[in-house]
């Protein structure tokens, strides 16, 4: 599919470029839509206008024609994050502070969004507004059409789908009338797209209201698939291997300006699990993802296949996107829709570098069967990668590891390469001009004070006989003007990985044990890093400036105390 030709898209020649925000306050009928994009485990450098080799015209329009923000934080994992872009809130606060599931005693753990929070569509439906949503949820029960959405379609339950199977999605509020599908024609990415039209099309008969749309697309998590006519793009793309791609990706990105010129590209990162690796036979120190070249042919094949399908699943969602746009520009809504895209967290490294298959949702459900084994592909399976006839497959920690260059480890972890994501605004009416900005960070609690700005909404401080935890974040337009404070304490936290930075500092570690009940396990080590100097965290500054090591730790430690991350659940015993 090529790109959509927006009749007001100019693409810029140059990077240095200005914005515009409109003076003239805007009159109570002129609120803008507002559509949240979300992608599914997309890397910081998946996209072209972040500098991948993945054709993703239509999001790349949305980036010449907007804003292009280089430091974006996510909260290291669908669910958290989804709960921060969702409340305004940090993970913990909401309840999500782990992951969905059951309560787990302590008030940063319920496994769910709880009562001291309100969501994006609950407070834009205040305001006026329509309020949709298409694809992923995974923030637990009360689902979308009890927390704000009038309509949804999609998945609530678990963390994937297999994206040729229609049976895993239902439309909200339940015994509304669901399209059918032909035998064949069901694919996931193009569903959820087609819903969030139907959305916008029912909106028709309201046409003083403004809308949220919230298109959280199940790509590009695993397990990866795609259309044939999509994945053949890509069939020879990635044989060159991991190691020469993550180098192409990097010089795009200094000539784009995403990152400095100066910046190291970080060394192949660490194997999540080394035992998994072991088993499966990795080569190499059995620590690192190994160099491209020393793996065997079928193997080679066998990886670049799987690549080639997560292209593949991306491409096909930036096709789904720029439907989207076109339906927008074709029902001259396009001017006055906020659009913001961005990812839920870093590229997905589970758990080594082969990536794993696991069995059909039918029978892992009926459980019996190896968690997450390793299948080499080789001759005619190969071909099937992907497919509908397929195996349900994973791309594993080296094609992770490019997805976040020139970034460290991965989703779940909070080393840029896990809580790093691509951020588009796209606005038409108040931006006048694209803009790469990289000067300031933001964070996804910043989502909820922007749509409040923008929307004229009011933030409730009751909802529902329920007192409302005050939103955390600041809007991006404050940011883009430079009206916050460049200091602006942030805190992360996800599986016993903390991180804060407070400015160009950041304090960091994945080397466990990290935590007692309500403090710092007396053994934890730290990493520190010059984020301005030293993006990609390759030079440990800790023992070089140890008072600022204790400075941060202590600020941590004050944050994870008022924002829920202490007290943590008491550890299981075995």
């Amino acid at each position: 599919m090529t790109p959509i030709k927006l009749s007001k898209f100019i693409l810029p020649l140059a990077l240095s470029v200005f914005l515009f925000w409109g003076c003239t306050p805007e009159k109570k009928d002129q609120k803008p839509n507002i559509l949240i994009i979300l992608a599914d485990d997309l890397g910081y450098s998946d996209l072209g206008c972040y500098g991948s080799e993945i054709q993703t015209p239509n999001i790349d329009a949305l980036a010449n024609n907007g804003v292009r923000f280089t430091q974006f934080y996510n909260s290291a994992r669908c669910c958290p994050s989804r709960a921060s872009l969702l409340t305004g809130l940090f993970p913990h606060q909401t309840g999500i502070g782990s992951f969905v599931g059951p309560d787990r005693g302590v008030p940063g753990y319920a496994g769910k969004l709880t009562s001291n929070t309100v969501t994006l569509a609950e407070v834009l439906k205040e305001s006026g507004y329509r309020t949709f949503g298409s694809g992923k949820w995974h923030v637990n029960y009360p689902g979308p059409t009890d927390r704000g959405f009038e309509r949804f379609y999609g998945f609530l339950e678990d963390y994937g789908i297999d994206s040729w199977e229609p049976k895993w999605m239902k439309l909200y509020p339940e015994g509304s009338k669901e399209r059918t599908y032909n035998e064949g024609e069901f694919f996931a990415t193009d569903a959820i797209t087609d819903y969030a039209l139907d959305f916008l099309d029912s909106a028709k008969t309201t046409p003083d209201q403004p809308f949220l749309l919230y298109l959280s697309y199940q790509a590009v998590h695993f397990p990866v698939q795609a259309p044939l006519k999509d994945i053949e793009k890509y069939k020879d793309t990635y044989l060159v291997g991991w190691d020469k791609i993550r180098e192409q990706r990097l010089e795009r990105m200094k000539k784009l300006g995403v990152v400095p010129e100066d910046i190291v590209l970080s060394e192949r990162s660490e194997i999540p699990i080394p035992r998994i690796a072991e088993r499966n036979n990795v080569p190499g120190d059995g620590i690192h993802n190994p160099p491209w070249d020393i793996l065997d042919a079928d193997r080679q094949a066998d990886l670049a296949r799987r690549m080639a399908v997560y292209a593949a699943m991306l491409d096909n969602m930036d096709q789904n996107i720029g439907r989207v746009i076109q339906y927008l520009e074709e029902e001259g809504k396009l001017d006055n829709t906020l659009i913001l895209f961005m990812s839920d967290n870093g590229s997905c490294a589970e758990w080594d570098p082969f990536g794993f298959q696991y069995p059909n949702y039918d029978d892992r459900v009926a459980g019996g069967t190896p968690r997450h084994p390793n299948v080499l592909h080789k001759g005619d399976t190969l071909e099937l990668l992907g497919g509908p006839d397929g195996p349900l497959f994973s791309i594993g920690s080296g094609w992770a590891n490019v997805g976040n260059t020139p970034f460290s480890l991965y989703k779940q972890y909070v080393h840029e390469g896990g809580i790093s994501s691509p951020l588009i605004i796209h606005w038409p009416k108040k931006i006048k001009e694209s803009k790469l900005f990289t000067d300031r960070y933001a964070h996804f609690v910043d989502v909820m004070a922007t749509c409040v700005e923008a929307a004229e909404a009011s933030y409730p401080e009751i909802y529902g006989n329920n007192k409302i935890t005050p939103m955390e974040g600041t809007s991006l337009f404050n940011i883009l003007e430079g009206n916050t404070d460049p200091e602006r304490l942030l805190t992360f936290e996800h599986s016993g990985n903390p991180a804060i930075r407070v400015g160009d500092w950041k304090l960091v570690t994945h080397k466990g044990p990290v935590f007692q009940e309500t403090e710092f396990a007396e053994e934890a080590s730290f990493q520190l890093y010059n984020i301005k100097e030293d993006r990609s965290e390759t030079n440990d500054l800790a023992e070089k400036y140890p008072d600022k090591v204790e400075e941060l730790k202590e600020a941590m430690y004050k944050e994870f105390q008022r924002t829920q991350v202490f007290p943590r659940p008491q550890r299981r015993r075995r």
